[in-house]
């Protein structure tokens, strides 16, 4: 019998970052390792406890900024989890049955996440890529109007640059844990998903991103400039993901 997720077996949207943490690993725990979502929740849960790691010795000067902003940014990704899935003693098969129902920036991870033809890491990569460059933008403003701030008072911009340090330094060995023996082996086949997934890498993203924030914080008050360029975010990060998710 397969392990039941419910989506709201954890309270619905995560408060604290030890709260998602705890929803990543319920993730994980419930789906197969070979599927694509499974894979992104991998890399995204690493990349959270390293995070969570430096949260309260001093690394960051506002650490309930980056505390807040943390836990919106996983909310995002939450939602796109509820969108897809909904197990019960018996998970449907990927893709979801509604993709509609899924935020265009994670369709293209969605559609494919049950291709075998797609290596682990082109997944991650693809979940990442949509996470940051379209959800991070977002969870910049809402964290910013929610803590009645803005991106560019006080320490936020540093701090958020501490965490590009932190990937930085964790970057490629987090990489290098999806690359299993088999796909060493395989000389040509890993060469060509090298070189399709060297140009993409989260600090870039991650850079472009906060520019994306600072827009979006610019016409926050103008709904209509504020959803053409979500929109627009949407559109570019589905279409990297596609991009990144071509079989090899």
């Amino acid at each position: 019998m397969a392990m039941s997720y419910d989506p709201l077996d954890l309270g619905g949207p995560a408060s604290t970052v030890a709260g998602v943490i705890a929803r990543m690993e319920a993730i994980a725990a419930a789906l197969p390792a070979a599927d694509g979502l499974a894979c992104f929740n991998r890399m995204y849960l690493e990349v959270t406890r390293l995070v969570n790691s430096r949260l309260h010795d001093g690394f960051y000067a506002d650490p309930g900024f980056m505390t807040h902003l943390d836990v919106t940014f996983a909310d995002l990704y939450f939602s796109a989890v509820d969108a897809v899935l909904a197990w019960g003693d018996d998970p449907p098969e990927p893709p979801a049955s509604n993709p509609q129902a899924v935020p265009l920036a994670w369709r293209p991870l969605v559609e494919q996440r049950a291709n075998r033809g797609i290596e682990p890491i082109q997944f991650a990569l693809a979940g990442m890529n949509a996470h940051i460059n379209h959800d991070l933008p977002l969870a910049v403003v809402a964290t910013c109007a929610a803590l009645a701030t803005e991106p560019e008072a006080g320490s936020h911009f540093a701090d958020y640059q501490k965490v590009d340090q932190l990937l930085d330094a964790a970057e490629q060995s987090v990489r290098q844990s999806f690359e299993t023996a088999p796909e060493l082996a395989v000389d040509r086949h890993f060469a060509a998903v090298n070189s399709l997934i060297a140009n993409w890498t989260i600090n870039s993203a991650r850079d472009l991103a906060w520019n994306n924030s600072l827009l979006l914080w610019a016409v926050r008050d103008d709904p209509i400039a504020r959803g053409l360029l979500a929109d627009s975010l949407a559109a570019s990060a589905a279409l990297s993901s596609r991009l990144l998710l071509v079989t090899v």
